[in-house]
């Protein structure tokens, strides 16, 4: 029963991955930003929840501040940094440096009202019952599944069939063709970073029910992102979402053999591996010579 008890964590563990990457994944794959603040965006969202639950808000309105706020951190970091940047036909390195600033400053902001270490959110959502013998699942392992795959879905339908959503995704391979129809190239990056940085909120609000949060947090989030980016196959955003699952699970699984501490090692070993064995990941194309 062990390794069912691993593997049902790791779907969860996976799930909200999936979401955190497939937010990564689509701000890159639409504007070409390496956003290395999106684990900021995470952290946020987290530690709002848990400020506004443990202040007397109730979970829903307390998750729901959470997403705004990230929502409006992916905003303005494309208002306010990137665009700016851009402007001034800034390099990939000054654009890694700035989001690096940032990341460092909310972190450390973060650090200084909540305090360093581990804060976690305790509702009835979050206590485990005994579903089988020595199997035990609380209602948040519903809840991320149910979320994951409910966002997917309207995420799916909105890049496929809404206007908006087939501009988005062509506008890094053909921005003339988006101003040809008169559609604002800059109004379509910023619905990519609010997009995006609305994905990660979820999975951030779930993981303070279940394994908490510190101030750090968002490093590991961004790290995964761009583990699971790679894995999956650069652009794709179903890639992300499934090596994210992937990650997830293979972490859990990982837990039987071996300590907590290198379990999230094998999460850059599988990456490693792609790297070495299919650089292309799950879902790019392979290039042959």
């Amino acid at each position: 029963m062990l390794l069912l008890q691993l593997l049902l964590q790791g779907l969860q563990t996976g799930a909200l991955y999936a979401l955190t990457a497939a937010g990564f994944a689509l701000i890159f794959g639409a504007t070409r930003i390496f956003h290395f603040a999106h684990g900021t965006a995470f952290t946020l969202a987290g530690y709002v929840f848990l400020f506004g639950f443990t202040g007397g808000l109730p979970w829903w309105a307390a998750a729901l501040c959470g997403i705004a706020v990230a929502t409006l951190f992916g905003i303005a970091m494309e208002r306010l940094v990137y665009r700016p940047i851009q402007r001034h036909e800034g390099s990939f390195f000054t654009v890694f440096v700035a989001a690096f600033g940032v990341a460092v400053v909310v972190q450390n902001l973060i650090g200084m009202l909540a305090g360093r270490g581990f804060a976690s959110v305790d509702t009835e959502l979050s206590r485990a019952s005994e579903v089988l013998p020595e199997v035990f699942l609380a209602p948040v392992f519903w809840i991320a599944i149910g979320v994951a795959v409910a966002l997917f879905a309207a995420l799916s339908a909105f890049l496929t069939r809404h206007p908006a959503g087939v501009a988005l995704r062509a506008l890094a391979q053909n921005p003339d063709l988006i101003r040809t129809y008169g559609l604002s190239s800059n109004r379509l990056s910023v619905l990519a970073f609010a997009l995006g940085s609305a994905l990660a909120a979820p999975a951030a609000i779930l993981t303070a029910m279940t394994s908490g949060l510190n101030e750090a947090i968002g490093h590991h989030a961004m790290l995964i992102s761009i583990a699971a980016t790679i894995v999956g196959g650069v652009g794709s955003l179903r890639g992300a979402a499934l090596a994210g699952l992937m990650l997830g699970v293979a972490e859990s699984l990982a837990l039987a053999v071996v300590d907590t501490q290198w379990a999230e090692g094998v999460s850059f070993f599988v990456l490693f591996a792609f790297i070495i064995f299919r650089p292309s990941g799950i879902f790019g194309v392979v290039q042959t010579r």
